[in-house]
């Protein structure tokens, strides 16, 4: 490979000791050798600039303001550094990472900045389309819509923030990808509309006991967003090594949570199953929140199942294959004898004066603790735990909810790298658990796009608005799938019901359907509460989407091997498209099928949008080729719009 070129414009220097340069007025290239990206860094504008082969901007970054318009250039053999010899003696470099026809990368790095001092480095959003960045209440999409206000950016349970993977890519081909180990917390729309300010500092929620942090992100530029994206998943991102069983995909998974809250017992339970096989559905059981003694015991109460392997006997003979129950990484104080043995044996997160109290949603503040994945003892601790529950009940595997990392206490303490505080114990437990099989579902992530299990949809809200609602349905699944989490599984049909707030019938339908063509149906409420219409109804969507099964693990294994997403957004076809890469209300799965539900109430018409090639009405039979738009389509109740791609 030839080495980088590196050239300076309008240059005035002075020579310096130990070979670097005092730079004047100077704007630095660094030029590829095989792609045709330039990169520019301008010392008296403070602009970092990436242009494309065919002329245009990609990316445009005004670098922070403590970069010295004197800085001292020094050419590496990967790029090139600008040190800030004359003031804090923080170092900025370009360093080219892969340099081929049609993909390019290079990090911007800084390394040992003392804490001390801040960096902001303001992304321009170029007045184009982004995709990406964390999971959130409000879902919007594209995400160059959203507002942030110094937002930490990580695994965190405000805002739904589950996900939190640090990745935006826009519609011109180029992405950026901030390293996990960042102290990192964006400004988005606030002070600067129409920039994404990266401000990186040592302050809480991460790591403040160092004498300085590290900043590294990634720029990838290829011919478009889909080239880009995949580039990121090759390079970056990773794929998964695996994915859920084909059962978690073929019939739906029916959870206890919304219907019945922690109102749950043995013969509840039973009851539910026989309601569910008496109306003609089958499919996956799941036991979700009360059935331990306490929060933490990993114990059956009793008194709720007196026989817990009677109890999931019964459901299995009632045509019920796979059962699975809901588990957590929390012990609450008062749940004994086991909050005082993890205590005692340093099995719990403690920040640096030793203090485990935090809360979550099941507990008051500060009586609760968090289990301390990131040692390796109680790793094995909580494994065997676990495996002590299926031994004992003959359940199958589990649904595991939580594992942010803002439920540990404040400036934790844990067993690694400081610089990984706090979402080192994202990952400890996620790769925990992941280990119990393929029906494993989790909330969270951060960095564990390779995990082979489904990452579930924090709860959402039985409303048809933006605020987590059911349009948010479509707009967290694509958020999902393009920051590398391919596996998704929607949330509850119809919602959560909270605040005593149920999804009415017209709700819970357009719900379904707007699932039907995702990986995975989950119910809860159920169809036979409203109307005979509503059961008929869910039957045949039901019956749909087990139509789609073979098509969705067609497009899981191709996720496992080349790392595709499942269910791209409408542009995935053809990245070009204008139009498409503003719809929010429709998906595909994989690169043949349009799914586009309602999503607006009282509504039995709409817009859908079909991108370049022929596309054939599932409904209908009729022929389209696009780009088009069909003008107040029709759709009734019962009917989910969708279109497959005569190929």
């Amino acid at each position: 490979m030839l080495p980088i070129l590196l050239s300076s414009f309008f240059v005035l220097v002075a020579l310096r000791p130990m070979g670097g340069v005092y730079a004047q007025t100077t704007e630095y290239s660094l030029t590829f050798n095989e792609a045709s990206t330039v990169v520019n860094v301008n010392l008296q504008t403070r602009e970092l600039r990436v242009v494309q082969s065919s002329g245009q901007v990609v990316q445009q970054i005004r670098l922070s303001a403590n970069l010295d318009p004197a800085a001292v250039y020094t050419e590496t053999a990967a790029g090139f550094t600008l040190t800030n010899a004359a003031t804090d003696g923080t170092v900025l470099e370009l360093a080219r990472e892969v340099d081929t026809t049609a993909y390019s990368q290079f990090a911007v790095i800084r390394n040992e900045v003392p804490s001390s001092v801040t960096n902001v480095d303001c992304v321009n959003l170029l007045a184009t389309n982004w995709y990406g960045g964390p999971q959130q209440k409000h879902q919007y999409w594209p995400v160059q819509k959203l507002r942030f206000n110094r937002y930490s950016m990580l695994s965190k349970e405000a805002n739904n923030s589950a996900v939190g993977d640090r990745y935006w890519l826009n519609a011109y081909g180029s992405f950026l990808y901030v390293d996990p180990w960042t102290p990192l917390f964006v400004d988005q729309n606030y002070g600067q509309p129409g920039f994404m300010c990266f401000e990186t500092r040592a302050a809480l929620p991460y790591d403040t006991h160092g004498t300085s942090y590290d900043v590294r992100y990634t720029i990838g530029v290829a011919a478009d967003a889909r080239a880009a994206h995949m580039g990121a998943i090759e390079r970056i991102l990773g794929k998964p090594t695996g994915h859920p069983a084909e059962s978690m995909v073929m019939e739906p998974i029916w959870s206890t949570w919304a219907r019945y809250k922690r109102d749950i017992n043995d013969a509840i339970v039973r009851q539910f199953a026989g309601e569910i096989v008496s109306n003609g559905f089958r499919g996956q059981y799941e036991l979700d929140d009360d059935w331990e003694w306490c929060y933490g015991a990993l114990t059956f109460n009793q008194t709720k199942f007196p026989n817990i392997r009677n109890t999931i006997t019964a459901i299995r003979q009632l045509g019920f294959a796979r059962t699975t129950l809901w588990i957590h990484p929390f012990i609450n104080k008062g749940c004994e004898p086991w909050y005082s043995e993890a205590r005692r044996r340093g099995y719990l997160v403690a920040d640096h004066t030793g203090n485990t109290d935090t809360e979550w949603w099941n507990s008051v503040r500060g009586q609760a603790a968090y289990v301390d994945f990131s040692k390796a003892e109680v790793r094995e601790w909580f494994s065997a735990r676990l495996q002590a529950i299926l031994d004992e009940s003959g359940i199958d595997s589990f649904k595991f909810d939580a594992g942010e990392s803002s439920w540990t206490p404040p400036d934790p303490l844990l067993n690694g790298p400081a610089n990984l505080r706090p979402s080192q114990i994202v990952g400890d437990y996620l790769r925990t658990v992941a280990r119990f099989g393929d029906l494993v579902e989790v909330r969270s992530a951060l960095g564990t796009q390779d995990l082979p299990v489904f990452v579930r949809m924090i709860d959402k809200d039985s409303n048809w608005g933006w605020n987590n609602g059911l349009p948010t349905l479509i707009t967290t699944l694509l958020q999902l799938n393009m920051v590398g989490y391919p596996l998704v599984l929607p949330d509850m049909v119809g919602g959560n019901g909270y605040d005593d707030s149920p999804p009415s019938k017209e709700m819970f339908i357009r719900w379904l359907q707007a699932n039907v063509f995702m990986p995975s149906i989950q119910y809860s409420f159920v169809p036979w509460d409203f109307d005979a219409e509503t059961v008929q109804i869910a039957l045949a969507m039901t019956e749909l989407h087990r139509r789609m099964a073979p098509a969705i693990m067609e497009r899981f294994a191709l996720a496992v091997s080349d790392g595709l997403p499942v269910n791209p957004p409408l542009w995935w076809v053809d990245p070009s498209d204008q139009t498409a890469q503003q719809i929010y209300d429709q998906y595909l799965l994989g690169d043949d099928i349009i799914a586009a539900p309602v999503t607006v109430e009282n509504a039995r018409a709409r817009d859908i949008y079909l991108p370049r090639g022929s596309w054939t009405d599932g409904n209908s039979g009729e022929l389209h080729t696009g780009p088009k738009w069909l003008r107040n389509y029709p759709v009734p109740l019962a009917m989910v719009p969708y279109f497959t791609r005569k190929v």
